[in-house]
């Protein structure tokens, strides 16, 4: 049978199935190296992201006539003492990634291609620079709006086929219709809910400001198994994994106004070493939660005080 898919659906189509095998290889932090070597396509080698800029557009795609719009596009990893050359954000509930443009003409190539991608409803994948040489995909995401007065893509990382932005299909993509939806069916919601956290809180726990990554973990503050315990940001905390598990155990709560730490009561009693002394203990009314500066990415103050309640049920 002959394939008659169009060929640029086929190059997408074979780089997300590619990166989905590389998270599974490599778990969600991905060696630069392993995105540049890419993966076979028509007999050519394709890298998933540009050796020079954020945003990339294979030659693959030039060379064979096809609409020169991007496959992925990066948030560069930040070097020590140095900020990141281009300050994405997030907004919205956490769901939509404000991206800067390449540079500040919205008539460069690469600008062009994600504008294109708006109109052609084009799946992408963004990969965010944890740390120098590894980064972390986030696949299908869609580019649903263009802001050229302040040089940014609005980009949601949540919209599925079912769920339009707007005219976000349009009736003569094929990809679209078919194998986006195929793709983004069975999306995997709380991987993008920790990247999302994570980058939120500048990749520090919280409560205790540790900073390395395989050591943090995207808290929910109402649990997912509950129905309101959506993947948002205004639901989620950054804590390490010491301060993840008493939070869950509650062992230590957020107050919901102030964000002030408090230890339990029984636990401030004992005597264990000095990773309770100064891991839990010296928290108690003395240090206070670090949270995002945007209102709508910091907690929920209704599921803190929810937690806080049942935390206080738990000290009585």
């Amino acid at each position: 049978m002959i394939d008659d898919t169009p060929l640029d659906v086929r190059l997408r189509m074979a780089a997300i199935a590619h990166i989905g095998a590389l998270v599974l290889r490599h778990g969600e932090m991905i060696p630069r190296a392993t995105l540049m070597a890419g993966f076979g396509f028509a007999g050519e080698r394709i890298p998933l992201i540009s050796a020079q800029r954020g945003i990339y557009i294979p030659g693959f795609l030039r060379k064979n006539h096809l609409p020169e719009i991007p496959i992925s596009f990066t948030t560069t990893p930040p070097k020590a003492g140095k900020p990141r050359p281009y300050e994405d954000s997030w907004s919205g509930n956490g769901d939509l990634l404000q991206y800067k443009y390449f540079g500040t003409d919205p008539g460069h190539r690469d600008n062009v291609g994600m504008r294109m991608a708006i109109s052609a409803a084009t799946p992408l994948i963004y990969f965010f620079g944890v740390k120098e040489g590894y980064y972390r995909a986030d696949w299908p995401v869609f580019i649903i709006a263009d802001n050229p007065l302040k040089l940014e893509f609005t980009v949601s990382v949540t919209k599925s086929a079912s769920e339009p932005a707007g005219q976000l299909y349009s009736s003569e993509t094929e990809f679209t219709r078919e194998a986006t939806l195929r793709l983004a069916k069975n999306r995997p919601y709380q991987r993008t809910f920790r990247q999302r956290v994570l980058l939120a809180y500048r990749q520090a726990c919280c409560v205790c400001q540790l900073k390395h990554d395989e050591l943090l973990d995207a808290a929910h503050i109402i649990p997912d198994s509950d129905p309101r315990g959506e993947p948002w940001v205004h639901n989620g905390l950054a804590l390490c994994k010491i301060h993840h598990a008493a939070f869950d155990a509650q062992i230590m709560a957020i107050k919901p106004e102030s964000f002030i730490i408090e230890i339990r009561d029984d636990v401030l009693r004992e005597h264990d070493g000095p990773m309770l002394t100064h891991g839990l203990q010296a928290l108690h009314q003395r240090v206070r939660a670090v949270v995002p500066t945007d209102a709508q990415l910091q907690p929920k103050k209704e599921f803190l005080a929810e937690r806080y309640q049942e935390f206080l049920r738990r000290a009585g």
